[in-house]
């Protein structure tokens, strides 16, 4: 009758190898060249760091991969022993050759009618021993017909059990698993014993092989992965690439040159498209600045060289020794420096404009706003002052600034009109606009001059009194409405009159909008 211990041993599992690092024995310091390193671009980082993320992952992946197929090799032999040992135990149980029909006669006959009965699978062997002492194996071996059955040691250690042992034995070809179980004959004193065993390294020899081709397979593949990351970094990193060549391209005199931006959804959520866009709007600013930097020098130098060349001309046939001579110099000197200096704060006046910080927007009362304005033009003079209408509504605007825009409308009205004309201001708050105006029955503005008027030196050509003032006036007002996101319009009839109005968005508080 044949007994088996379904209780496997525990058994080490195949050991790894670690490569040795390079000899580190120091060695005489002696001048070299300095090694060239690999280019350290954003592609290059790019394509190293998603190498190493493959590549670990790689590595994760083919070590799991590989311990399970090891675990699962090493159940299928666990199962494939135990297997083994059941049949053999249903040829022997009865004691009856499954072949012949009859008793078996001897130990030795009974042990090797059982092997020979089951075919032994690849690197699997069956052995057999009588009273201590080799016997019989199967013919299917997958490891050397030699590699136990020679074996002093793995006989003295399975040939005269007692009772079924399962454990791992290191032979000369690896290691190798069995399961030996003692086998009795009625009628018989001697004593038999059948093992199967498993070459189990060289069963697992699949396992490695599978592991090898992932390795190789995931190097190709992390090769080629490498290629096409190397272009599509090389696509992604191009506007990056675009900003520099933008970037040295633009010099002190051309700065109109922008990134390109490729096609695409205005609201597309793009960090590369974000930062192309972010950049160009900063040239777009830098050339602005840099173009009101340009025209502040050029309108000043244009401007300012009229008054320097007369007092220079009058300072040069000076007669120092006529006192009327010097005290009429003196005075003309004194009224262009005085013209020169206006002049300079009105152009500062326009640089400060087109800066974030020309502006003080507030919370202001736009009603009570109109009437002191009006309290303060009434004295530029002998007009007939009217204040038409006042918008009675908060708004959020610079107050300081609309009080400069509207005084200068009115004076420039005044200086367009005689005593006793109408001049009358207003305001008014209309489909989400404030509408602030000067208008007047002074002699009009020709159709040519309607644009003209607005640009910085423009004086118009229709009739009337001639403005002593450098051009600048309008310029400045126009400068103001366009600061709070607004315009100026002009509506004007030659010999009716003018209406000026500075029209700008109502920046209005929430209880406002209930």
């Amino acid at each position: 009758m044949i007994t088996a211990q379904a209780e496997p041993a525990a058994r080490a599992a195949p050991s790894g190898r670690t490569a040795g690092g390079p000899d580190t024995a120091e060695l005489p310091v002696v001048p070299r060249r300095r090694r060239r390193h690999l280019p350290s671009t954003a592609r290059t980082r790019i394509i190293g760091w998603v190498l190493l993320l493959v590549l670990a992952a790689l590595g994760v992946v083919t070590f799991v991969t590989w311990r399970l197929l090891l675990q699962n090799t090493d159940d299928r032999m666990e199962r494939a022993l135990r297997s083994e040992i059941v049949d053999f135990g249903e040829i022997t149980q009865d004691g009856i050759s499954p072949r012949t029909g009859v008793g078996f006669a001897s130990m030795a006959e009974l042990i090797g009618e059982a092997i020979a009965y089951n075919p032994a699978r690849p690197n699997e062997k069956f052995l057999g021993y009588v009273d201590g002492t080799f016997s019989s194996q199967s013919r299917q071996v997958g490891g050397g017909s030699t590699v136990l059955e020679d074996d002093p040691a793995f006989t003295a250690l399975v040939a005269t059990v007692t009772e079924p042992v399962s454990d791992s034995y290191a032979s000369a070809e690896g290691e190798v698993l069995y399961l030996a179980v003692p086998v009795t004959l009625a009628g018989r004193p001697d004593q038999g014993v059948i093992v199967a065993a498993y070459l189990a390294d060289a069963e697992r020899e699949a396992a490695h092989d599978t592991a090898r081709v992932m390795l190789a397979i995931g190097a190709l593949t992390s090769l080629a992965a490498a290629g096409g990351a190397w272009l599509v970094a090389g696509r992604i990193l191009r506007p990056l690439r675009d900003v520099a060549a933008t970037a040295r391209s633009i010099t002190e005199t051309d700065l109109s040159r922008r990134i390109p931006l490729e096609p695409g959804p205005a609201d597309e959520r793009d960090e590369l498209r974000d930062l192309v866009r972010t950049v160009n709007a900063m040239l777009d600013r830098v050339e602005n600045g840099v173009a009101a930097q340009r025209r502040f020098v050029d309108d000043a130098g244009h401007e300012l060289r009229t008054p320097i060349t007369i007092v220079r001309g009058h300072l040069e046939v000076l007669d120092a020794t006529d006192p009327a001579d010097v005290r009429t110099t003196v005075e003309l000197v004194d009224d262009e420096l005085g013209r020169m200096n206006r002049m300079v704060a009105d152009l500062l006046l326009l640089a400060r404009s087109e800066q974030p910080t020309f502006l003080h927007p507030e919370l202001t009362d736009v009603g009570e706003l109109t009437e002191d304005v009006f309290g303060k033009v009434v004295r530029l003079g002998e007009r007939e002052w009217v204040l038409e209408t006042a918008a009675r509504v908060d708004a959020e605007v610079d107050p300081q600034r609309i009080t400069q825009a509207i005084i200068a409308l009115a004076d420039n009205a005044v200086r367009h009109t005689r005593p006793g004309d109408r001049i009358a201001i207003g305001s008014q708050f209309a489909g989400g606009t404030l509408r602030f105006w000067v208008s007047d029955t002074g002699p009009g503005i020709g159709e040519a001059d309607r644009t003209r008027i607005f640009e910085r030196f423009a004086r118009g050509t229709s009739t009337g009194p001639r403005s002593e003032g450098a051009g600048l006036g309008l310029a400045i007002i126009r400068a103001i409405a366009v600061a709070h996101g607004g315009q100026v319009l002009l509506d004007s009839v030659p010999g009716r009159g003018a209406t000026f109005t500075v029209v700008v968005p109502a920046v209005l508080p929430e209880e406002n909008l209930s």
